[in-house]
């Protein structure tokens, strides 16, 4: 087991009613901006919620941050910020809304010429502003953790930072907020879920007994309920399992003292920032390509994924990899996701396209370090 440093200050709030307890959970003195993303909190009750609450304190709204945070967008939101003197935030909505809004947080502060560095180099994250969410999208995992994504399109950018300062002071769950939500984001968010698990988890054997248990346990939640929550969402518990299997798929319970892959999160951006994929579409198509190209490397971690995971108790470690690959493959389309990327449209050059790009910032990526350019275009050709 490797060493670490576990601390998770974000306090959840968690139940039916909860999203009343925002303004007794905020200093009476705070100036807060409350950010939203393209409406839908209007359609579902929460902003009549969130707005009752912020009654008795000064409040502004920032609307219209977008699907993968668009850096432009949310610069104008700390304009908006620095005019109002606002000192604490309140993100409305699902994990773009609430990654944009940990941006703003740091932004606000910031006295440098291009706040686009703070994501490029979170170790300049000196200051931030207070922030608290209200979710009302599971699957990031992004209001109980310390991270976040910003793209900046015009540049055709998509970055991750990593700080502790991103960690939200309290973020509050209700359940009953889900059973409106579309179908299609339904489907995104339990993969999305689900793969956070598996960057954390499909490695190697042996290094956390305690934390594979932890994995696993969620990822069987997962396959239980995703089905539930597409046929019935208006089930309170079916969407309370699936809205706490998202927080803590991502909030470093399961990743203590494991190494991590994430080479499926990195080059699955390209998708996104080229031909404008879902996070969650990227992953559902890397994917199962990715694990069949590293197979031999995690052959051991496949083989005890698919024993304790889809209950494969017979063949070869090799033959019990491949069948999990499959399963897996098949969980996502069973969510509705799709698992080429011809299916979407994508066509074959791509892979050259993204391999140049990839190949110009050298990276190397996965527990490894292993996954080069070179990979990367292996695995994509996989994909088509």
């Amino acid at each position: 087991m490797n060493n670490f440093d576990f601390h998770n200050p974000t306090r959840l709030i968690f139940g039916k009613g909860t999203i009343a307890k925002l303004g007794t959970e905020i200093p009476s003195d705070k100036r807060i901006m409350v950010c939203f993303g393209g409406g839908s909190a209007k359609k579902n009750g929460v902003y009549e919620q969130v707005k009752n609450a912020l009654s008795n304190h000064f409040n502004i709204e920032f609307w219209g941050i977008e699907p993968n945070p668009d850096y432009d967008t949310v610069m104008k939101a700390v304009t908006l910020a620095r005019d109002n003197k606002i000192n604490y935030l309140v993100a409305v909505g699902g994990g773009s809304v609430i990654d944009g809004t940990k941006f703003i947080a740091h932004a606000i502060p910031y006295t440098g010429e291009d706040a686009l560095e703070l994501a490029i180099h979170p170790e300049k994250i000196t200051k931030t502003t207070p922030l608290a969410t209200v979710l009302t999208l599971p699957a990031t995992g992004s209001e109980m953790n310390y991270r976040g994504v910003l793209s900046r399109r015009r540049t055709q950018e998509k970055v991750s930072f990593i700080t502790p300062k991103s960690s939200p002071q309290f973020s509050i769950l209700d359940p009953e907020v889900t059973y409106t939500l579309p179908k299609k984001q339904l489907s995104n968010g339990i993969v999305d879920a689900f793969m956070h698990i598996m960057e954390q988890y499909m490695t190697t054997t042996g290094n956390g007994i305690l934390m594979d248990r932890w994995a696993e346990g969620v990822l069987l939640s997962l396959i239980e309920i995703g089905p539930k929550v597409l046929e019935n969402q208006k089930d309170y518990d079916t969407m309370a399992n699936f809205m706490l299997c998202a927080s803590m798929a991502l909030n470093d319970f399961v990743s203590m003292g494991v190494p991590q892959d994430w080479a499926t999160h990195r080059i699955g951006y390209e998708l996104t920032v080229l031909y404008g994929l879902d996070h969650a579409e990227t992953l559902a198509v890397v994917y199962p390509s990715l694990l069949r190209v590293l197979k031999k490397q995690k052959t051991e971690k496949l083989a005890q994924y698919a024993e304790r995971v889809w209950n494969i108790t017979t063949g070869s470690k090799e033959e019990k990899a491949d069948k999990a690959i499959e399963k897996t493959e098949e969980f996502f389309r069973q969510m509705g996701l799709r698992t080429r990327m011809s299916e979407y449209g994508i066509p074959a050059e791509a892979v050259d396209i993204i391999y140049n790009r990839l190949k110009a910032h050298n990276i190397a990526y996965g527990e490894n370090k292993n996954v080069t350019a070179e990979v990367a275009r292996e695995i994509y050709t996989g994909c088509l």
